[in-house]
């Protein structure tokens, strides 16, 4: 049995995890944690998650956490305080597991240093389709080669507080590696008035917003006289929440180090 304690408990993601972890059996969460302003504080986590009670309380505190009870992993999927979270995770020598899309470059950077102290899986998207498409835009990145152009467009929710979203980046990371460019170069997010002729070291970036739309991600792979897409659509939440419970089970017997999906997949 692992020990869990989930970061953003009464957030979506948060719930989902928790559902997901009560189903899976090989899970027990031992703590839950949302922002200190959170109106359901002091709640019970699995009642706000619609499963049966827990008798875990939702807190703003994940030091409280690890000092009431034993943790395996922490799994966060909350909108900051990545960093802090990790921290604590490391020092008490349990496993974290982030699903943060808008991290900055000095956070992704903390991340890294602590991977040498303690167990980390951080990536953009848990879903296991998700990183399947990671490993095949690579594949036709490379054989179709410079003369397709690239073009990556993803919608979500109208809730969603960053553009584009981490996945999307990600995608256009893959072509870049594959390719050997530079992304902050090549990267046009949108294109609005005359910009000119397209020239073909660019990748088009597209961020559309409506709805309740859980994650949808094309990579498109244009030439005279053909196109290829690649796409992934998310119909719902679980997709991400078994991929964090995924990468959990993976860090219980992994060494220190930073992992992300595609190490927990075996797709390297």
């Amino acid at each position: 049995m692992i020990n869990i304690a989930v970061i953003g408990a009464a957030g979506r993601m948060g719930r989902r995890i928790i559902a997901n972890a009560i189903e899976n059996g090989n899970f027990k969460v031992v703590g839950a944690v949302d922002w200190e302003g959170c109106p359901l504080l002091g709640q019970d986590a699995g009642s706000v998650a619609g499963v049966q009670a827990l008798d875990v309380k939702i807190t703003s505190s994940l030091a409280e956490v690890f000092a009431s009870a034993k943790v395996d992993a922490v799994i966060d999927f909350a909108t900051s305080g990545a960093v802090e979270c990790a921290e604590i995770a490391v020092a008490n020598n349990a496993a974290f597991v982030c699903g943060v899309t808008a991290m900055s470059a000095e956070e992704r950077a903390a991340l890294k240093a602590l991977g040498k102290k303690g167990r980390l899986v951080v990536s953009g998207n848990m879903s296991v389709g998700v990183n399947l498409l990671f490993k095949l835009v690579k594949e036709a990145a490379t054989v179709l080669g410079e003369k397709f152009d690239v073009e990556i467009v993803e919608m979500h929710h109208n809730q969603k507080i960053d553009a584009p979203s981490g996945t999307a980046v990600r995608l256009g990371e893959v072509v870049c590696e594959a390719r050997n460019w530079d992304y902050d170069e090549v990267i046009r997010n949108g294109r609005a008035g005359k910009v000119g002729k397209r020239t073909c070291g660019e990748i088009g970036m597209h961020a559309l917003r409506g709805g309740d739309v859980v994650g949808d991600h094309t990579v498109i792979f244009a030439a005279g006289g053909e196109r290829v897409e690649l796409t992934h659509k998310a119909s719902s939440r679980d997709t991400f929440a078994k991929g964090a419970l995924r990468a959990a089970e993976f860090l219980q017997n992994a060494a220190n180090g930073l992992y992300d999906m595609q190490d927990v997949l075996n797709l390297k």
